[in-house]
């Protein structure tokens, strides 16, 4: 009989405590975020709170996560894939794309762990590092879990391309939370930007983000604007041959999105994919070989190099006149891309660079940052 009791108790124990929990999550008043480009999340908030859905954490991803960081007691984090504290003192990135953001919240004290320390470029980051601050942690499988969670971080900002969130699930087991930045899906350039304003939450700074975006779209858009002068669109060629495929940017990705707001004639601008395609050489050349400039030629750093690695590429027209760019200008303490670190948070420098390379009179004072003219 008391076992019995003890039960029924027990039970209107926990639908005392349900019902209280869902009076909590109903009497939060969430008020939208608009975003102007970003269509990978949604951001909303509540006087203690603000709540984060990706809506495709990765390309496929069939439902998305969602999020709750709060500065106070608050229960709605039982209704998310994880609940935050903030703001966050320490964290772990697993891409290089993070960094910057970092950098710009002037938030690089707060990186403690990285999977391979050589990639990231950030002066900053570099002297953390130098310094003996961040741990070193290993990637993928290779990742070091007890390292890992032996340094506690806050959280961990991470990203799949798969879905796999195996070691991902682990870490969240000891009670650290993962969450999951798809800023690499989005197509637009701005919108990668904007995805700022996620790290500027964890920090409890949107405001910071917020105004660190503005300045970046009103570049990009200012530098958009002065192409509106031109009468006419140089062609251009984008990419190399990797294995027996050359890729280049699909007609909707951020890239040819760049190309296309740089003023340039992209030949598959009419193509209806995000993606890279993986084209035939032949494919390519019956196309674009007459295009005027050729950007993008991966590391190659000079024309000898590009010949060297394929003799077909000489008969390229923007090969013959020397009009071959390299994004690579800029290389890190240890060999790491500024471009590929830094580009996704600053596709205005990106822009005004290309430009820059086909029409340097509508900006003179500005020199090339990530490109340059291979030798």
């Amino acid at each position: 009989m008391k076992a019995t009791m003890l039960s029924f108790a027990l039970i209107l124990l926990l639908l005392s405590c349900s019902q209280h929990r869902q009076e909590k999550e109903t009497d939060l008043s969430w008020t939208s975020i608009p975003l102007k480009y970003a269509t990978g999340f949604s951001l909303e908030k509540s006087e203690e709170a603000y709540r984060v859905a990706i809506s495709q954490p990765y390309k496929g991803a069939k439902e998305g996560f969602t999020y709750i960081f709060h500065t106070g007691e608050t229960m709605s984090g039982l209704y998310a894939d994880a609940t935050v504290p903030i703001p966050v003192k320490s964290i772990v990135c697993t891409s290089t794309t993070h960094i910057p953001m970092l950098d710009y919240l002037n938030k690089a004290d707060a990186l403690i762990g990285f999977p391979t320390l050589d990639y990231i470029s950030s002066a900053s980051m570099r002297e953390r590092i130098n310094s003996g601050k961040v741990s070193e942690l290993g990637i993928d499988e290779a990742l070091n879990l007890e390292k890992l969670i032996a340094l506690r971080p806050d959280l961990v900002l991470g990203y799949t391309l798969t879905g796999d969130l195996g070691q991902f699930n682990v870490v969240e087991e000891t009670g650290i939370p993962v969450i999951l930045n798809a800023e690499y899906l989005e197509t637009h350039p701005l919108g990668r930007a904007e995805w700022i304003k996620l790290v500027g939450v964890m920090f409890d700074d949107l405001d910071r983000a917020d105004s660190v975006f503005d300045m970046i779209e009103k570049e990009y858009l200012d530098a958009k604007a002065l192409v509106e002068q031109i009468d006419e669109n140089p062609s251009v060629l984008s990419g190399v041959v990797y294995g027996d495929s050359w890729y280049l940017p699909g007609g909707r990705n951020y890239a040819s999105t760049l190309l296309n707001n740089a003023g340039y004639d992209f030949f598959w601008k009419t193509d209806t994919t995000s993606a890279f395609l993986p084209l035939s050489f032949e494919t390519v050349f019956d196309k674009a070989h007459n295009s005027d400039y050729w950007i993008g030629v991966a590391s190659f750093r000079s024309l000898e190099e590009i010949a060297t690695g394929d003799q077909r590429y000489t008969a390229f027209e923007a090969y013959k006149s020397g009009n071959v760019y390299s994004y690579n200008k800029r290389i890190g303490e240890k060999g790491g891309s500024e471009f590929l670190e830094l580009g996704y948070l600053r596709p205005d420098l990106i822009l005004k660079d290309l430009i820059k390379i086909a029409h340097p009179e509508l900006i003179p004072e500005h020199e090339l940052y990530f490109h340059f003219k291979l030798p």
